[in-house]
């Protein structure tokens, strides 16, 4: 009889049923990612030995990697609650994936159809680090210049876009991003400069359903915004509109925000994200 053929190796599944290649080339790469994709599709910081479990890794090789990611900014450590996080390094990834065409490609059509029916100007907005920046910009005729445009950096604690951005991270991700007082920038003294206004501001984002922005960019000129969330539930972008405050009384902002969620909705769905 000829030798029956030998079985393939079935790969090992950590806790969420995540199937792990069954010879990695690279364990500690692998873990590392592992790791990260882990905390990625978390709500909020956790402890090491949760890591370690939820993963079937050992507790050492976790501490010593969570080490070397924290050194490099892609975990933050917050230590009175001895808990884990994403860091800035690891948002940095995400929008660097954003900003090489596929949020930008399925959210253009969206967007200029958005100002097709609003007759404003409206934009998409990833975060990078403590700034936004604009991925997708389609002006309205006759309507008034702006600083914003593709590439353009503002902060992000002044912008609607990047109110609304904020508004979705975990309380642990925004201390990471705005940790003192020197995080915070202002143009013309206006803004929020202390992480005690920021969370006011950022409760009333939650409030309310979405992000505004009243002339703390340009004077005369205001915004609103919602988040698009990626798989995770986490801010992939955000979708905003600008007009002339003359032009839109403040008690029509909520019918315009409405109409931006039905955008984010559509673009989350597009992305495969999360519908809220």
């Amino acid at each position: 009889m000829e030798a029956s053929a030998a079985r393939p190796t079935v790969p090992a599944s950590d806790a969420r049923g995540i199937r792990s290649p069954a010879h990695p080339k690279v364990p500690a790469a692998d873990s590392a990612l592992r790791i990260l994709s882990h905390l990625a599709t978390l709500r909020g910081p956790v402890a090491a030995s949760a890591i370690a479990t939820a993963l079937n890794l050992p507790r050492s090789t976790v501490y010593q990697l969570l080490a070397v990611l924290a050194e490099r900014g892609f975990v933050v450590h917050l230590p009175e609650e001895r808990r884990y996080g994403l860091g800035v390094a690891a948002f940095e990834l995400s929008s660097g994936f954003s900003r090489q065409q596929p949020l930008s490609r399925l959210g253009r059509p969206l967007v200029a159809q958005l100002v097709d029916r609003l007759g404003e100007s409206a934009h998409l907005v990833v975060l990078h680090g403590r700034d936004v920046i604009y991925l997708v910009e389609e002006r309205a005729p006759r309507r008034p210049s702006l600083v914003s445009d593709v590439g353009v950096r503002l902060p992000s604690h002044l912008t609607a876009s990047g109110r609304a951005m904020l508004a979705a991270l975990p309380a642990a991700q925004l201390r990471a991003l705005f940790p003192n007082a020197a995080a915070f920038s202002t143009r013309d003294g206006q803004g929020p400069r202390t992480a005690g206004e920021l969370r006011r501001l950022l409760d009333q984002v939650r409030t309310r359903g979405f992000a505004q922005e009243d002339g703390e960019i340009t004077p005369g000129i205001a915004s609103v915004a919602v988040v698009v969330r990626d798989h995770a539930g986490w801010p992939a972008a955000a979708i905003a509109v600008t007009f002339s405050r003359n032009d839109v009384a403040e008690a029509e902002w909520p019918a315009l925000a409405a109409q931006l969620a039905g955008t984010a909705t559509e673009l989350s769905r597009r992305i495969r994200g999360r519908v809220a």
